[in-house]
């Protein structure tokens, strides 16, 4: 395996990026000390539009932006960073934490300025293929930014022939990236049980129908559905979040509900643990002389990163020093994943480091510095094999030169 030196383009980009590595630093702690929850992020999308400079914006689904850099014409590679915070109380301490229960425990600050200073780079230099910034509401919560983004006019005139987005992970070390074909996040769908019984009093169980105990015994099938009924080298997870159910100790209620999650990497399994958790549900409750039922609500599906990007994006992340991990899958989902459905994808995680027994979504989530010019990095290594895809995909207009000068892995 080896790599082509990139072109001239390619090399002053990279160095443009570490002149805008201060200021996106800058705008990162802003960005954390102004959250705004999903699809309320006004203020977060003009700050980043201002932030650009001079680049016009598009409004897209809702509260988001698109902002095209280089050729206004032709293929493009989209690159994307969220929005939206989460609704949680700050822990970190640091005097640019977020003050009113709102939250960047999942590091969409870091991504917004890493962008914001791969997008002013670029902005200074001839690029040979556009990059389009993608800045995605909604990434929290239903209904999904991403999806909305992919059918919206606005995003499908720019021809985009491949989507980048990077990740902070603190389950990799600081200096390490992850770049990983094939399936790396989960689908995800939300379902809600319900059993309905008899009610009555707590004394006197033979007249009643429980749909606690009918709940509970669910709850312990359904576990048994992922160790028995699936390939055990295929990652697929149950859980349940919400229960409830009763008003009173003495009294056994009429309904008990259970709210909770299914993720799977693949599809065949998602399809099949559907059906296996129907049966479970409808047939625990006959059982125990209950009615159950199981509603699912779609989420996305799994995120499958293109094996071309990661390839080439793991030599360009090689070249600027990271270690590259091949390997890094998890049952975490993103709604990124919509974008595969329409060009090729590559979401990448960047490691970083963090306070101990902190991680995503932890209210004392607060990613150092440094995550700031390695998610950039990331992201620049990302663009540079989607030019990869674009150059090859037109033979009309690609340089074999250039193509190979981008950074192509033989």
């Amino acid at each position: 395996m080896r790599t082509e030196p990139i072109t001239s383009w390619g090399q002053q980009l990279r160095t443009a990026l570490s002149a805008q590595l201060s200021d996106a630093l800058i705008l990162r702690r802003a960005l954390h000390a102004r959250p705004e929850l999903s699809g309320h992020e006004e203020e977060t999308a003009r700050a980043v539009v201002r932030a650009l400079g001079t680049p016009p914006s598009e409004p897209i689904a809702g509260t988001g932006r698109l902002i095209r850099i280089g050729p206004a014409d032709g293929p493009c590679v989209a690159v994307r960073a969220e929005l939206d915070a989460l609704p949680l109380v700050e822990t970190t301490g640091v005097s640019w934490a977020a003050p009113a229960g709102k939250m960047h425990a999942c590091g969409h600050d870091v991504h917004m300025a890493a962008l914001t200073a791969l997008c002013r780079a670029a902005a200074t230099v001839p690029l040979p293929v556009g990059l389009l910034a993608v800045l995605q509401p909604r990434e929290e919560s239903l209904p999904s930014g991403a999806y909305d983004i992919v059918r919206d006019p606005a995003f499908v005139g720019h021809d985009v022939r491949a989507v980048i987005g990077a990740h902070v992970q603190p389950a990799l070390a600081e200096g390490t990236v992850a770049a990983a074909p094939g399936p790396v996040n989960a689908a995800v769908d939300d379902f809600l049980i319900r059993v309905t019984g008899h009610p009555g009093h707590a004394a006197y169980p033979h007249l009643v129908r429980d749909p606690i105990l009918t709940l509970a015994q669910i709850i312990v099938s359904m576990q048994q559905i992922v160790s028995r009924r699936t390939d055990p080298t295929h990652a697929a997870v149950v859980s349940v979040g919400v229960l409830q159910s009763g008003t009173a100790p003495g009294v056994v209620p009429a309904e008990a509900l259970a709210r909770g999650t299914l993720r799977t990497l693949s599809e065949s399994d998602r399809s099949a643990l559907r059906v296996a958790l129907t049966e479970v549900v409808v047939s625990t409750g006959t059982a125990y002389g209950c009615q159950a039922e199981i509603v699912f609500t779609s989420g996305e599906p799994a995120l499958v990163n293109d094996d071309r990007l990661a390839r080439v994006a793991g030599a360009h992340l090689e070249n600027a020093g990271f270690s590259v991990d091949t390997h890094l899958r998890s049952c975490g989902s993103d709604d990124f994943a919509f974008y595969s459905e329409v060009a090729p994808s590559l979401m990448m995680f960047v490691g970083v480091d963090g306070q101990p027994g902190t991680g995503l979504h932890h209210p004392g989530f607060l990613p150092g510095d440094q995550a700031v010019g390695d998610t950039a990095k990331a992201l620049l290594a990302g663009y540079l094999a989607g030019c990869v895809l674009v150059l090859e995909g037109d033979a009309s207009t690609a340089n074999p030169h250039l193509v190979h000068a981008v950074g192509d892995v033989e």
